[in-house]
């Protein structure tokens, strides 16, 4: 297989949330441009349209007429969050700091995941959080006056560090939230930005009360999430390579290319600068022969949306790897963990669960079989990669789940590869 080419992946989807958000609170109007216009983001644009905020169709270009900290309204309806858990966390923060109810529902996927991590700091601050059954959606939070905070989140949470600044932002009190290690800081990137009081110190970041925030002017960077796949197919590849131009390097968000690195792969970035806040470059990958790895708690926060296509490039390679201190991945949109073992050893790849990682031998074979995605868009398009690679036969269940990140996977990938992938 010859590889090679330039590919242009969409805006990155942290930043495409938190710019929708926190422009809706901004007084004035604020441009965004780059847009990820993906499932997950349209739920984040839905929920904030149900409280009021003068959101447009997404599209390259938008302008966003904000209404200040206090613009969002009692929602007459529930706020539907489809498959986002970024949307339901961020926020059931920010309407925390609102005089009213606010009931968040989700598909049956996100339903399952736990929302008791924003739950118990919200009601330590003062707000009502009532949940249906168990700690998942549907879930009601009842907001209002709140008390000022000092959380430590016990692990690397940057949803749940972003719902807390929410929640002080919109209520107007005082927040320092403590993670153990440092997490995508997307948010208070964005924040300083706009003229918030931000301080941040290692892994702890602290806000203090502002009456307004001013209009954001910002252009999206690519995803490093979504460019992650294509560079994948670029590393494994024959002849060739692949460049991806302006991707965010957010160095919370590199952790996938360094762990490449570290495996050998010849993977650059140049052309680096600064924009809206933002680091962002191009990134460059050649073909290369990969060695194993092994990473701990320390490396998984800055690819821990990765970690199952870093399991499917050591297979397609055939160099063992082992990742531990992500049982995150539990609790995603699938048990991450289970899905990318079972499938692996579905497909004839040797792989081991572990409580809070997984393990894949150092073997060779050619992957036969079908991936059982479980609707979940980052299992899709990393066994996606390995179908994209010569001698493996490998069936996707649910092709159009990738539509809640990363829309033109398939187009892109089978333009890089010149292989089409079976369906």
């Amino acid at each position: 297989m010859r590889v090679g080419g330039e590919i242009r992946v969409p805006g990155d989807k942290s930043i495409s949330h938190r710019a929708l958000i926190l422009a809706s609170l901004a007084t004035g109007e604020s441009r965004i441009r780059g847009i990820l216009r993906s499932a997950d983001v349209e739920s984040t644009a839905v929920v904030l349209r149900t409280m009021g905020a003068a959101i447009p169709s997404l599209a390259d270009d938008i302008v966003v007429h904000g209404r200040g900290l206090d613009g969002w309204s009692a929602p007459a309806s529930a706020l539907l969050c489809g498959n986002s858990g970024t949307t339901a966390r961020l926020m059931a923060g920010g309407v925390a700091g609102r005089p009213f109810a606010s009931r968040f529902e989700g598909d049956t996927s996100l339903s399952r995941r736990p929302m008791h991590r924003i739950a118990e700091p919200l009601r330590a601050m003062g707000a009502r959080v009532d949940f249906d059954h168990g700690d998942g959606l549907p879930m009601t939070v009842i907001g209002g006056t709140l008390a000022g905070i000092m959380w430590t989140t016990n692990g690397a949470s940057a949803q749940t560090k972003s719902a807390l600044l929410l929640a002080g932002l919109v209520g107007g009190v005082h927040v320092t939230v403590r993670d153990n290690t440092r997490s995508r800081d997307h948010t208070e990137r964005m924040l300083s930005a706009m003229g918030g009081r931000i301080r941040s110190q290692g892994a702890t970041v602290s806000l203090a009360p502002v009456n307004e925030l001013a209009p954001l002017d910002i252009t999206v960077p690519g995803d490093p999430s979504s460019a992650a796949f294509p560079l994948a197919v670029g590393v494994l590849g024959g002849a060739g390579g692949v460049r991806i131009p302006n991707v965010c390097l957010n160095p919370t968000r590199i952790g996938f290319f360094e762990a490449l690195k570290t495996m050998g792969a010849t993977l650059r970035y140049v052309d680096q600068r600064i924009v809206g806040g933002e680091e962002t470059g191009t990134v460059v990958a050649a073909p290369s022969s990969l060695r194993s790895g092994r990473f701990g708690s320390s490396e998984v926060p800055g690819m821990i949306d990765e970690i199952p296509l870093l399991a499917c490039v050591a297979a397609a390679a055939g160099v063992g790897l082992e990742v531990t201190g992500a049982e995150e991945l539990r609790v995603k949109e699938s048990d991450r963990i289970h899905a990318v073992v079972s499938n692996l050893r579905a497909l004839g790849a040797e792989a081991q669960e572990l409580r809070d990682g997984l393990v894949v031998a150092e073997r060779r074979v050619r992957l036969r079989g079908k991936a059982i995605t479980e609707g979940d868009h980052r299992i899709a398009m990393a066994f996606g990669v390995l179908g994209a690679i010569p001698g493996n036969e490998i069936e996707i269940d649910d092709k159009d789940c990738v539509v809640v990140s990363y829309p033109s996977f398939w187009s892109d990938i089978e333009r890089l590869a010149s292989l089409p992938v079976r369906a």
